[in-house]
């Protein structure tokens, strides 16, 4: 009966995905293709003296990202820091200076790495007008960036890749807030709380008194999954009943985080002129997802030991009414694209199975990643492929007409290296400095050994990747992983940016090669199988060494 349920689940959700695929898709491409403006996004223009028919040059548009990025973390500091003063703070206090850097830096850069228990860190309107509205931005950023790289395989000899302001008006008003109105009416249908009731003293069944918060969630938690963000409005993210009340609405969470990543290959398809061609990526991340989803569902189902056999899989850490296949469904959902919501403890999955939201991660989020990035992700790979194709024929690689130079692939791979860097530095730091090391093993770290080195790990893993899920069994609200999760988030995110911005400004100033018979087909089967296989050894294998040090290890042992 289970396993039927679980394939139920499964199929409902591909249907649903399927169904969404062209029209979302479509949608998407005539939305960043348009030259015609709403009148609100007119009247913000004017405000802050913008042209929308000017184009900018890639070093025009990073500037527009990186100023737009600078002035949200500082907004969304100050917030927090004057939290006591503002209306409708619930008489909490201020948020400490590092937390509060952690936190802006988390929302800004699309991660939503929470080192707190939000109901009683957050009052409503640091939560609306910091968090929220970055959830919406940080998104359309991300959309935008993307956006740019299909123009540079789309256009011919061009200085430009298109206008920030524009893209991320467009975004965040024609796209996500339109879906978000949507997505939070069904939720509220399905039992999400929103209200503005702040804390509801009740009795227990045990004559003792309790504190429920209640406060604007489902308008929150339609937009962390949409935007791939993954803040919870409680501390127990979307295992707790006020979030994610049913197993349908779990289902439902699922279809809102890969709604966007999954139809964004149909948007590339239509953007360049190939359908074939946005077939060939959705190929590749449906792949990768469903071999992911197996891996955990597997490993999760057949827990060791005899408590986890009895209850028909490893239950400890899940909620009994998603069962095993739905936390792992959500798990692999929310690691493989850049979301980090989760409904049930990663750090309680088995030894193995805990090692696989890792690995979804390390992947580099692109099946189907987070929104934006993990089709300029998966674009990136796609060029690295065809550059080693290219080498194996002895001829120029080229793709969609561009040829893949030693500019291109410099940038590319640059790009692959960021996110490594970033996760194993910051975690071999954590224990090769002597007096940080005694500050992670003595406050930080709850389990000792090889699962406390897993749940660092997972840490920065989290944090350079832009995800924000965690190992629960980690204290990161301390001067050492505030600061450096937080530079870790920030160079994750923007670093890459920079360099895709700049692929995409060089792909642009291009004219079309023809194709010729000696031209390397991207739209077969066995493209797809290349671009697998490169993105599994190329990101994944980078991190197996330390991955036989923490997770291996102990699921091993």
């Amino acid at each position: 009966m289970d396993a039927m349920f679980a394939v139920f689940q499964a199929a409902t959700l591909a249907l649903i995905l399927a169904l969404i695929y062209r029209p979302l898709g479509d949608y998407m491409a005539n939305l960043y293709t348009s030259d015609r403006d709403w009148k609100v996004e007119r009247g913000l223009y004017r405000l802050i003296g913008i042209d929308p028919r000017a184009e900018q040059s890639w070093p025009a548009y990073l500037r527009g990202v990186l100023a737009f990025s600078v002035i949200g973390v500082l907004f969304v500091y100050v917030l927090q820091r004057t939290q006591a003063v503002l209306p409708y703070s619930l008489g909490l206090p201020a948020v400490p200076e590092g937390l509060s850097f952690n936190t802006a830096a988390s929302f800004v850069a699309n991660t939503n790495w929470q080192s707190y228990s939000p109901e009683l860190t957050m009052g409503y309107t640091v939560q609306l007008a910091g968090l929220a509205v970055q959830n919406f931005v940080s998104a359309a950023v991300g959309i935008a960036v993307a956006i740019t790289l299909v123009r540079g395989f789309a256009r011919r000899g061009s200085g430009t890749i298109g206008n920030f302001w524009v893209d991320l008006f467009r975004g965040s008003f024609r796209l996500l807030l339109r879906l978000s109105v949507v997505g939070a009416i069904v939720l509220i249908v399905g039992g999400v709380v929103q209200n503005f009731t702040g804390f509801t003293e009740i009795t227990t069944l045990a004559g003792n008194t309790q504190s429920i918060p209640g406060g604007p969630v489902a308008s929150q938690e339609v937009i962390k999954l949409l935007g791939t963000n993954g803040g919870g409005f409680f501390n127990a993210n979307s295992a707790h009943p006020f979030e994610n009340p049913t197993a349908w609405t779990s289902l439902f969470q699922n279809v809102l985080m890969l709604a966007i990543p999954f139809a964004l290959p149909r948007t590339f398809g239509r953007m360049v002129g190939s359908n074939k061609q946005g077939y060939a990526i959705l190929a590749v991340m449906a792949t990768l997802f469903v071999v992911s989803l197996f891996a955990l569902s597997a490993l999760e189902a057949a827990g060791n030991g005899t408590a986890p056999e009895l209850a028909g899989g490893a239950m400890e850490g899940k909620e009994a009414r998603f069962g095993s296949f739905g936390s792992a469904l959500f798990g692999t959902t929310s690691t493989l694209t850049s979301t980090g919501a989760v409904n049930a403890m990663h750090d309680s999955f088995t030894a193995l199975g805990g090692m696989m939201p890792m690995l979804n991660m390390m992947l580099g989020e692109v099946a189907p990643g987070g929104v934006g990035s993990g089709l300029y992700g998966m674009l990136v790979l796609a060029v690295i492929a065809v550059f080693i194709a290219g080498l194996l024929v002895g001829r120029t690689p080229e793709y969609l007409g561009k040829k893949i130079g030693p500019r291109e692939i410099k940038l590319a791979s640059l790009y692959i290296l960021v996110t490594p860097t970033l996760v194993l530095a910051g975690t071999a730091l954590s224990f090769a400095i002597p007096g940080i090391r005694e500050d992670v093993e003595s406050t930080s770290i709850w389990n000792p050994g090889i699962h406390g080195m897993s749940e660092v790990l997972y840490a920065f893993t989290s944090a350079s990747n832009n995800n924000g899920s965690a190992f629960a069994g980690l204290t990161a609200n301390t001067p050492w992983f505030n600061t450096a999760l937080g530079v870790a988030m920030l160079l994750g995110r923007f670093i890459p940016i920079v360099l895709v911005l700049a692929l995409a400004g060089s792909l642009a100033a291009q004219d079309k090669v023809p194709a010729t018979a000696g031209t390397l087909p991207t739209h077969r089967p066995q493209f797809v199988g290349l671009l697998i296989g490169v993105t599994v050894i190329v990101t994944a294998l980078t991190y197996f060494p330390v991955l036989t040090l923490g997770p291996l290890a102990e699921g091993l042992n």
